[in-house]
């Protein structure tokens, strides 16, 4: 279980990004949503120890790690997907796949993960992670990463990002076999409907406050509704303008 106690984080140029989150997390799925700039990616980075948070304690199964770095938390077991993946030059698609296992991943087991994130095996797992890899690719290769640490928090920082030709579906199934495997809480960044779906708990992330928190069923309908009025608005505004142009 995952624990935020009056969590804030200030850049240093003391600007307030969060302010006093107080959060829980030990569902299944849990989802954070929220608008652009509303502090929902850089929450994730405080959990993961990315950044260090300026006030406030972290505790992940009752241990305070509110100060451990990066690799001090995914030894405990955090495991954190960016948003943009980072490229390593020199670094093969099966070194990086046993770094995150621990150990040397034999070659059926490399495939494996590949071929769980949609991959086929022999095209990559020599491939260097470099610039010859796309964005979805490497987005992909770095679930593949999480999916073979099996750790038992895994943040997910909007996965459904440059992955336009693999299925939302198989997506979600990885998420499922990954709990499955880990029996663990899985959070995840997104926008998505299609994810926001999954969710057990949902969180609204705004200004830097947690706007709302509960249960899928409860909050799910509200914030589709808004989506619904917003996209309703930019329509009227749209034919407005163009009223004007004519």
């Amino acid at each position: 279980m995952l624990e935020l106690r009056h969590v804030g984080y200030e850049t240093g140029e003391n600007k307030e990004i969060l302010h006093d989150i107080s959060l829980t997390v030990q569902d299944r799925f849990v989802a954070i949503t929220g608008p652009n700039g509303g502090g929902k990616s850089t929450l994730a980075k405080v959990i993961a120890g990315i950044y260090q948070p300026t006030s406030g304690q972290i505790l992940l199964d009752g241990v305070d790690i509110t100060h451990l770095s990066i690799t001090e938390r995914a030894n405990l077991g955090i495991s954190y997907a960016f948003q943009q993946p980072v490229r390593f030059k020199g670094l093969r698609v099966k070194d990086l796949l046993s770094l995150a296992a621990g150990k040397n991943t034999s070659v059926n087991d490399a495939c494996a993960f590949l071929s769980e994130v949609g991959l086929c095996a022999r095209d990559y797992i020599d491939r260097e992670l470099n610039d010859s890899l796309s964005g979805g690719e490497l987005k992909r290769i770095e679930i593949a990463m999480v999916l073979a640490r099996g750790t038992r928090l895994s943040i997910f920082d909007e996965p459904e990002a440059g992955i336009d030709l693999w299925s939302f579906q198989n997506l979600i199934r990885v998420f499922e076999k990954m709990y499955e495997q880990t029996k663990g809480s899985i959070l995840i960044i997104s926008h998505q409907e299609r994810i926001l779906n999954i969710a057990d708990t949902i969180v609204v992330i705004k200004d830097g406050n947690i706007a709302q928190t509960g249960p899928r069923a409860d909050l799910l309908p509200g914030l589709l509704g808004s989506a619904d009025a917003a996209s309703a608005a930019c329509s009227v505004l749209a034919n407005k303008v163009e009223g004007v142009r004519r």
